[in-house]
């Protein structure tokens, strides 16, 4: 799809704007460059299409991101949501990586062992979301990148504060009316589906597709529109399709992907799990990081060349459709080039970390 940024801004805020990282369907992402030299990504939504819910829910993007922090969560940097002279914006910094849907679209699924290590690092991620009374409510593979330091979450355009004792109930839906459903659908819980109050568990059923596809390259469910899609996630009788998960992964997932909420473990437990299952593999849990840093991130930064970026992408609504010609990286266990080819980036991993 072309892009409609006939030419690039030449600040925002006061940030110069270096090159167009992404754009959605309200939303612009570039990225900039402070006058001290601080590479930023910059987030903009477009005047022309903005009504008073987006500039709250915009708003909302920037309060949230200000009280959150996490090694796993993207810093905020600065953000203005009612400036006099330009669209609203927002700055972040900038991390360097593919998203989780472009590595798994071109590379295939991950190893076992580094989903399980990365489905860690990103449950104490949404922890520290979740303890400052925020869930995230959009996680999907497009919402993970995969930096040089691991694994981020970002995009907080959908994060909404959780019901806790000092809220008022009427607040609840300030962003959201009953039956309205935002968010991407293919990771979205049956409980986002219908418009229902969300709690943690939501956020628990997100990361267990977005798992899902970085362990299979395919989401709980296969549809060829938002409508059937939408049916099949809130059926009892259709159960997620995890038939292509590595057989150590599939309790957690599935357990992730609970039909009720209250059936889902929680992040702490999730992390737990998970850890377990990298231990079994014969990794402690820093190696495990090392070798998924190793394997994902790029070998030198793209800093001055465009990437794919969310950009609100709660307005391009996602549909899961069957993919062929393509099988899992294995089914039961790995192959004996699969482990050689993980110990060989392990020990060429060590090695770069000695000589620093």
């Amino acid at each position: 799809m072309p892009s409609q940024i006939a030419q690039l801004p030449e600040r925002i805020g006061p940030y110069k704007i270096r090159v167009l990282l992404g754009e959605g369907g309200m939303g612009v992402v570039y990225q900039g460059v402070s006058p001290a030299g601080e590479i930023v990504t910059v987030k903009q939504i477009r005047g022309v299409v903005l009504t008073d819910h987006d500039k709250a829910r915009f708003h909302s993007e920037i309060e949230a991101l200000k009280i959150v922090y996490g090694a796993r969560v993207v810093p905020f940097i600065a953000g203005d949501s009612a400036p006099t002279d330009e669209d609203p914006w927002l700055a972040v910094k900038y991390i360097p990586g593919d998203t989780l849907w472009e590595y798994v679209n071109t590379n295939g699924p991950l190893e076992p062992v580094l989903v399980a290590i990365m489905g860690a690092a990103l449950a104490e991620g949404l922890q520290s979301i979740h303890n400052a009374n925020l869930l995230h409510r959009d996680l999907k593979p497009r919402n993970i990148i995969l930096g040089h330091d691991g694994p981020f979450v970002i995009d907080f355009g959908l994060a909404l504060l959780a019901e806790t004792k000092v809220r008022r109930a009427e607040d609840a839906g300030r962003l959201t009316a009953p039956g309205d459903t935002v968010g991407t659908l293919v990771c979205m819980p049956p409980e986002q589906v219908r418009g229902e109050p969300l709690s943690a568990a939501a956020d628990v059923y997100a990361l267990g597709a977005t798992l899902l596809y970085a362990a299979t390259g395919n989401y709980p469910y296969e549809a060829p529109n938002q409508f059937a899609l939408s049916v099949q996630i809130n059926s009892p009788s259709v159960a997620p399709n995890v038939t292509l998960l590595p057989p150590a992964l599939h309790p957690p997932i599935t357990t992730m992907l609970a039909m009720t909420p209250s059936d889902r473990p929680s992040l702490s437990q999730v992390t737990a799990t998970l850890v377990q299952i990298v231990n079994a593999a014969g990794f402690d849990a820093q190696r495990a990081r090392t070798l998924l840093r190793h394997t994902t991130a790029r070998t030198t930064p793209r800093e001055a060349e465009p990437v794919t970026a969310s950009a609100s992408e709660s307005h391009q609504q996602e549909v899961s459709v069957p993919r062929t010609g393509r099988e899992p990286l294995y089914s039961s266990t790995p192959s004996p080039k699969g482990v050689l080819r993980a110990a060989r980036k392990l020990r060429v991993a060590y090695a770069r970390d000695a000589a620093l």
